[in-house]
């Protein structure tokens, strides 16, 4: 039997919504462990061994963390816990004794310049994790890279607007809502990224998991945090990695 012209059209709408979704819920293919055994099989192994970080750029188990230089663009690098943490929505990042990962995050920052080989300005400079919905490995990575020179010049303009208190974000960054505040050095150090949004913004604790997380710096010596929610009608599952370009386009 023929559909009908007139039902035809809304049958290929109904399709793409539904294969729209399951993109946005199905988890991506491949293996989520590959980071973790990256760093359980090779990294940690070798430092202990041999003293040698590699395949990593570093290995601190004092401090609980190794960086590794990713595969995707010429200066992107990883923060990753030496720990089995799956993710933002792991109950232990909001612990006392963990360790405060951006905070790691950025002092790791000179990885990239040392790559570049010469300085890099810390505004060029972002960190991004995404949410448990919107990655494909399930150990915690934050992603140290370039910052989107249209987001960038964004924020440069609004920032102004945000206080040290979480709110909207006056325009969306990328097409999505964003939340944002401001945190200084000494509060970044003693609260830590994660505890900020778990105890800022409401209903966050209860699902970390559905939050990504991004940090930029402020003229002054400030940082900027950043988190975005999942939310399936608007296909958005808070991969705020989106606002880096691994490309490092601001550089040039």
């Amino acid at each position: 039997m023929r559909l009908k012209p007139r039902l035809l059209f809304p049958l290929i709408i109904f399709l793409a919504v539904i294969a729209a979704v399951a993109y946005y819920v199905w988890p991506s293919s491949g293996n989520p462990s590959a980071l973790w055994n990256i760093v359980s099989q090779k990294c940690v192994p070798n430092q202990q061994k041999n003293g040698q970080p590699a395949p990593c750029m570093q290995v601190d188990e004092q401090q609980g963390f190794v960086v590794l230089k990713d595969r995707v663009g010429p200066l992107q690098f990883l923060l990753m816990p030496t720990a089995r943490i799956t993710g933002i929505e792991s109950p232990a990042l909001l612990e006392d004794n963990t360790p405060n990962f951006f905070a790691q995050a950025w002092q790791a920052r000179h990885y990239m310049a040392d790559k570049y080989g010469k300085p890099i300005d810390d505004s060029n400079i972002s960190l991004a994790i995404n949410s448990e919905y919107g990655r494909s490995q399930n150990q915690l990575h934050i992603h140290i890279s370039c910052l989107l020179p249209q987001v960038k010049n964004q924020l440069s303009e609004e920032v102004g607007q945000v206080g040290y208190r979480w709110q909207t974000l006056p325009e969306k960054l990328i097409g999505h809502t964003y939340l944002a505040r401001k945190v200084s050095p000494a509060e970044l150090s003693e609260k830590g990224a994660f505890r900020l949004l778990a105890e800022g913004v409401p209903e966050a604790r209860e699902k970390m998991g559905h939050f990504g997380m991004a940090m930029v710096s402020l003229k002054g010596g400030d940082f900027l945090l950043l988190a975005n929610q999942r939310n399936l009608l608007q296909l958005n599952n808070a991969s705020t990695e989106e606002i880096q370009d691994h490309d490092c386009a601001v550089l040039n």
